[in-house]
């Protein structure tokens, strides 16, 4: 994906991050864009703490083309993705992976809500212990101020 590619995905991701706030979900959005750059096969909003957008959008998208065709795709998503989201594009063959705001700007965010316990583990140490040279780009400083913007006010910091 060219530049303007990159920021019009992350926007559209926000997008869907919004719709999933709206739904009283976490806001965070991914979508995956097929090898040409242009082409968004799919999109998917958080759903809940296990089930995180990117790696909801990895399984299904697992579930729907082949692993060749996966690896020139690209998962673009509004944060860093956790561990876990990123160990799922791993095993699903998704060779490119864009965000747009990093895990340390969401623990920012978040603090030590309940809802989403932060993990300090950022994705491409997580993809150095793997065995395929998956890229990843981000995060992208000129639309974290609207990246962000969803997460305002959403999470709370239990009384202590």
């Amino acid at each position: 994906m060219n530049h303007e590619q990159t920021l019009r995905h992350l926007r559209r991701a926000n997008a869907v991050a919004q719709r999933a706030a709206s739904l009283g979900r976490h806001p965070f959005g991914a979508l995956l864009v097929a090898p040409d750059g242009e082409t968004v096969l799919a999109e998917q909003g958080n759903i809940d703490t296990v089930h995180h957008a990117e790696a909801t959008l990895a399984r299904t998208a697992s579930l729907n083309y082949s692993r060749d065709y996966l690896w020139d795709c690209t998962l673009v998503t509004t944060f860093e993705p956790c561990a876990m989201c990123t160990a799922t594009a791993y095993w699903a063959n998704i060779g490119h992976i864009v965000y747009g705001a990093s895990e340390e700007a969401l623990l920012e965010l978040t603090g030590n809500s309940d809802e989403n316990p932060t993990l300090s583990l950022p994705c491409r140490q997580v993809l150095a212990a793997g065995q395929k040279p998956i890229t990843v780009e981000g995060p992208f400083a000129a639309l974290i101020a609207e990246l962000v913007e969803p997460h305002r006010g959403f999470w709370h910091s239990p009384t202590p």
